[in-house]
């Protein structure tokens, strides 16, 4: 059968994100993409003399020659990133070849545009670490920002129509889009390259991550210059962590009771785990656990009245106990090979290993503080170590549990003893144990360091959770 396409172009602009699309485009044995092949200042990328063996001086005299070997190199398949100011002689020749993939990468025009003008400040374009991080604020001009979104929906419109006349149709990827390496593995079905990846690639991290509020030094006067506009977005909170799926294994489901618990990670497990047992006598270890779907399908068909919930912890609260047992501990439980990369690569101030019983109140408050610093940028995409669930956002860990199923009701921990009780009753335990109070690791409590600087960086760290949830302060 003849391949649909024999090339592709994505459609983007600055600051959209197609660095970060090309490298994982890039991770596929079968695709090769060029970079910005008709940028007219460079060709591909600033360093760079030719691409296929044609230079620049040749594509400029005849773009078509370098489209010529795109098309028809045989190790791949091949594209380029082309953009609204690139070589406009190419634009014609792509749009009207069917034969050619169109994919079309967009973003909120306001999160572009402030991005551009960052990276303009601090001279970053692109960033692999978050220890290479540089930090600056936009000024947002009303002029400027017109005339950028005035170019951005004109070229949007003239694919969009030229699409439409011509019957063609592209792949659309939004920005956030690309932090899903299902995504990545549908444009390469769209392409007609069998292979998947199995996971996206990282090296490339989220420059500025954090709300627009505060990455624009005049956002009152930016938000007075969009208000007759309300599609932005403004006040969202940027979401880059990996998604997450149900984790239908962790889930516990009481050994008579009609109740399944659906823990998150770094929060009170055992505590309610034994509570659960409990109910009916036995001992956690009688606790139905490591269910299939199916399985978990087949219990919520045998329990009429089933009730399912899952218990939140301060956020807070939650990283204090997961940097005492994963980080600050070396010995059981502990993440011992992620608590020697945080030493040796972002600088933790960890006492030896075996020697963490003996760190004082002080250097134990300035090594949790150095922890929310790393989970700062750890969430927002900017270093090479995982997300680990026990300090993902609770928000995502929630959101995962849907692609499966919902919990019946979120707890609180505050509230845990109350609202089991009530749970137990409504399922007809009316005289049901207590919960058990939780048990923290670690040689000094949250409670010891506790204080207005903490409290912030932590509410920074772990806003979404703050916002989908509202909590308080811890104290």
């Amino acid at each position: 059968m003849t391949a649909r396409f024999n090339s592709f172009v994505v459609f983007a602009e600055m600051r959209t994100g197609s660095n970060f699309l090309e490298a994982n485009l890039n991770a596929f044995a079968g695709i090769k993409c060029h970079g910005e092949a008709f940028n007219p200042h460079f060709i591909g990328y600033p360093n760079t003399t030719h691409i296929l063996g044609v230079d620049q001086a040749t594509r400029d005299a005849d773009p078509t020659a370098l489209l010529r070997q795109i098309k028809h190199d045989p190790s791949a398949m091949g594209g380029f990133r082309y953009f609204h100011d690139h070589d406009p002689r190419v634009l014609d020749l792509v749009l009207d070849d069917p034969a050619v993939a169109k994919i079309i990468l967009t973003r909120n025009p306001v999160e572009s545009y402030v991005s551009w003008k960052i990276a303009q400040a601090t001279g970053q374009w692109k960033l692999t670490d978050v220890k290479a991080h540089k930090t600056a604020q936009a000024v947002f001009d009303a002029a400027e920002f017109e005339a950028h979104l005035e170019a951005l929906q004109a070229f949007q419109l003239l694919l969009m129509n030229r699409l439409q006349t011509s019957g063609q149709t592209a792949f659309y990827v939004a920005y956030e889009d690309l932090q899903s390496v299902e995504v990545m593995n549908g444009i390469a079905t769209y392409l007609g390259v069998p292979e998947m990846l199995e996971e996206l690639d990282k090296n490339l991290k989220k420059q500025n991550p954090s709300p627009l509020s505060q990455k624009v030094s005049n956002y009152a006067a930016m938000e007075d210059a969009l208000a007759r506009l309300d599609r932005f977005d403004l006040t969202r909170t940027p979401n880059f962590e990996p998604r997450r799926g149900p984790n239908v294994p962790g889930y516990v489901a009481g050994i008579k009771a009609p109740l399944l618990f659906m823990p998150i990670a770094g929060g009170p497990q055992q505590e309610v785990r034994r509570w659960l047992a409990a109910l009916d006598g036995e001992k956690q270890n009688a606790l139905g656990q490591k269910m299939t779907q199916k399985d978990l399908r087949q219990w919520k068909n045998r329990n009429t009245g089933h009730r399912s919930f899952a218990v939140l912890r301060h956020p807070i609260l939650r990283a204090h106990e997961v940097f005492c047992h994963r980080i600050l501990n070396s010995g059981k439980g502990s993440y011992l090979q992620l608590r020697r990369t945080l030493v040796r690569r972002y600088k933790l101030p960890l006492p030896e290993e075996g020697q963490e019983d003996a760190i004082d109140l002080a250097a134990h408050r300035t090594a949790f503080i150095a922890f929310l610093n790393f989970l700062k940028g750890n969430l927002a995409g900017q270093t090479a170590v995982r997300v680990d669930p026990a300090w993902a956002t609770q928000a995502e860990v929630v959101k995962g549990f849907g692609d499966f199923t919902f919990p019946d009701l979120i707890l609180r921990e505050e509230t845990l003893a109350r609202d089991l009780a009530a749970l137990s009753a409504d399922v007809g335990y009316g005289d049901a144990p207590r919960v058990e109070p939780a048990v923290f690791h670690g040689p000094h409590s949250l409670a010891d360091i506790y204080d207005d600087e903490i409290e912030a960086l932590g509410a920074d760290v772990y806003q979404r959770d703050y916002m989908m949830f509202g909590f308080d302060r811890w104290r």
